[in-house]
């Protein structure tokens, strides 16, 4: 257990030492909802039915920003081929790295919410169940996402592959996650991407580890 949070603890620290990752995702997070209003038009009542949408389609495509880093630097240093001869086993080592990540990515864009909330003219009511909807929600994002980092961590241009892959994957959460926002049935779309998120964090680690070991074999 100890090494398992010497894993996270290690990525957080690396990403503040480097700095200005979570900013990045905050400053895109926020910019689409700068962005839409002047494409959509400044009519508030359109812009909040909207609204559930353009968030979820701002925090996917902002954690994709922040993918590529999964595990590439640790391809490249050479950490991962050191991982697999530690006593911590290669899929908890992933647990852990999609821990630091979650925290790295969605942690930020859920605190910076109630902007693009203001922004797009969003209800008390809605903006609680939207950040809900990330909190139970953004986990899913983040286990298909090292999926795609694992499989394309060998390749030159593996970031701008992996969203290509796992965009298919993310469709039914983007549906739910929009659904738990905004709808008559939000309460059975957030069962519905509790669903998603818990079977993703299960066997994302297990998959991504195994596609990590063909990688390097």
């Amino acid at each position: 257990m100890r090494a398992f949070a010497a894993i996270i603890v290690r990525d957080l620290r690396l990403a503040t030492r480097i700095g200005g990752e979570a900013l990045t995702l905050v400053l895109f997070f926020v910019m689409i909802g700068v962005v839409v209003p002047f494409a959509i038009g400044p009519d508030s009542a359109q812009l909040g039915r909207l609204a559930p949408g353009i968030i979820w389609i701002a925090a996917f495509l902002s954690m994709l920003l922040g993918l590529d880093r999964l595990f590439r630097a640790d391809e490249e240093d050479g950490s991962l081929r050191l991982f697999r001869h530690s006593t911590l086993p290669l899929e908890a080592l992933v647990g852990a790295k999609l821990i630091a990540h979650w925290l790295l990515t969605a942690v930020p864009l859920i605190i910076a919410s109630p902007i693009l909330a203001v922004l797009l003219s969003m209800s008390m009511e809605d903006w609680l169940r939207a950040v809900l909807s990330l909190l139970i929600g953004t986990p899913a994002l983040v286990g298909f996402g090292a999926l795609g980092a694992a499989v394309t961590v060998s390749l030159r241009r593996g970031g701008l592959i992996a969203p290509v892959l796992i965009l298919p994957l993310c469709v039914p959460v983007l549906i739910f996650g929009v659904g738990a926002i905004a709808g008559l049935g939000s309460a059975q779309a957030m069962v519905f991407l509790g669903a998603i998120s818990l079977v993703t964090c299960a066997f994302s680690p297990l998959f991504a580890a195994l596609a990590l070991r063909a990688a390097e074999d």
